[in-house]
């Protein structure tokens, strides 16, 4: 039999904090990052809300400990940031010589400084000038400098499947663990916020002018973000032996891929159903183990009809409480899937099931409603966090309550 994944340690840097306490206090507080960027030369600067890290990359390379930012874009930063604060979580000293493998996510990459230069490969008299920049475009490229920063050199991997990226990274690294192919896996995403990420978003009408109203009869659409995540993944055995503060369990994960439309959900939400119910079956729980729901919730027009009628076909009329708290940091892509997986951790370690905010009025398609206020004193043993990507890909895992 496999031995159980468990949840040794976490790390993120988002709009709403640069650690794991600040995130917290920001969802209590029921303080949202979204805001207009500061950093991104853009027609959109005062147009457009983004969810932006409240840093410099100047700034990062500090926090990251790095002493300045040659050859590391503001993606490896954010990443860095993160990633050094799970180990710590974890209490993994530099040098350990556990088998671990490190699985990466992102979808821009470098983007955020090669588009800088963009203009500058079609003009001869700028020839060569960008040629530092063309190694840093690559995903891979931010993996491995955190791998060469972090010292992780067992099994090095990047993971690009769009929104479900860093979702994806979680059950390929509990993959790895239960095979037997490593001891541990620190696993998630990174990604910075670019121009061509907002002007890609803008030119299929999936970004709205206000604050993101996810699962709103008026909402019109996402506002993007960025950030980073990780969570340190460890076999049963080593937590325990080791005596490791256990956080929460890993209990199940599926990722289906229904190929409906290249950027669309299938109405119905087909493929969400099936990734939901195939988690919660690998979990070995039941619909009625679950407290709570983070929703991938992007607050576009097709994904909430989708996934909304897919809660209610895998829940019945017992759909549990559920937020999207995508109206906290933004749609952080790649990331997106760590930075919720560590939400639904913090929902378990609390007792607390955080609101969706801006909402108003009740979806016309749905008989469903996200909650609204900070609930605290709920316990909660068992989450499903949802990730959907475009190509439908679609994730979702089940974090459980450790018990001992």
């Amino acid at each position: 039999m496999a031995e159980r994944v468990f949840i040794t340690g976490v790390g993120m840097i988002s709009a709403i904090g640069e650690n794991v306490a600040e995130n917290l206090r920001s969802l209590r507080l029921q303080r949202s990052g979204l805001g207009y960027t500061q950093y991104i030369d853009t027609r959109h600067r005062d147009v457009l809300p983004v969810a932006e890290v409240k840093h410099s990359t100047e700034e990062l390379a500090a926090m990251a400990d790095l002493p300045d930012v040659e050859g590391y874009t503001r993606t490896t930063l954010l990443g860095l940031v993160a990633i050094r604060e799970a180990l710590a979580s974890a209490g993994i000293a530099p040098g350990e010589t556990v088998p671990t493998a490190l699985i990466n996510a992102s979808t821009v990459g470098g983007m955020c400084d090669t588009e800088k230069v963009y203009f500058d490969i079609l003009d001869p008299q700028k020839e060569g000038t960008f040629l530092r920049y063309i190694d840093t475009l690559d995903c891979a490229d931010c993996t491995q400098r955190i791998a060469d920063i972090t010292g992780i050199r067992d099994y090095v991997t990047t993971i690009s499947t769009a929104c479900s990226s860093s979702a994806n990274a979680l059950m390929y690294g509990a993959r790895l663990i239960q095979q037997g192919l490593v001891d541990r896996a620190v696993c998630g995403g990174t990604e910075a916020l670019t121009r061509f990420t907002i002007n890609g978003f803008n030119s299929l009408k999936n970004i709205d002018k206000q604050f993101c109203r996810p699962f709103d009869q008026q909402r019109n659409g996402l506002n993007l973000g960025e950030g980073a995540a990780y969570l340190v993944l460890e076999r049963e055995s080593l937590a325990l032996a080791r005596g490791a503060r256990v956080l929460a369990e890993l209990s199940g994960w599926c990722n289906t891929n229904e190929a409906f439309h290249p950027t669309a959900p299938s109405p119905e939400g087909n493929g969400a159903y099936e990734a939901m119910r195939a988690a919660l079956a690998m979990s070995g729980r039941t619909t009625d183990d679950v407290q709570y729901v983070n929703v991938h919730g992007t607050a576009t027009l097709n994904n909430d009809v989708s996934e909304g009628r897919a809660l209610q076909r895998l829940f019945g009329r017992n759909v549990p409480k559920f937020s999207s708290t995508k109206s906290f940091t933004g749609h952080t892509l790649a990331a997106a899937g760590a930075i919720e997986a560590i939400f639904s951790v913090l929902a378990i370690q609390q007792d607390m099931i955080f609101p969706n905010l801006h909402f108003s009025e009740k979806m016309e398609e749905l008989d469903i409603t996200p909650e609204t206020q900070l609930t605290e004193e709920y316990p909660v043993r068992n989450v499903i966090s949802n990730s959907f990507g475009f190509g439908g890909n679609n994730a979702s895992l089940v974090i459980s309550k450790y018990e001992g």
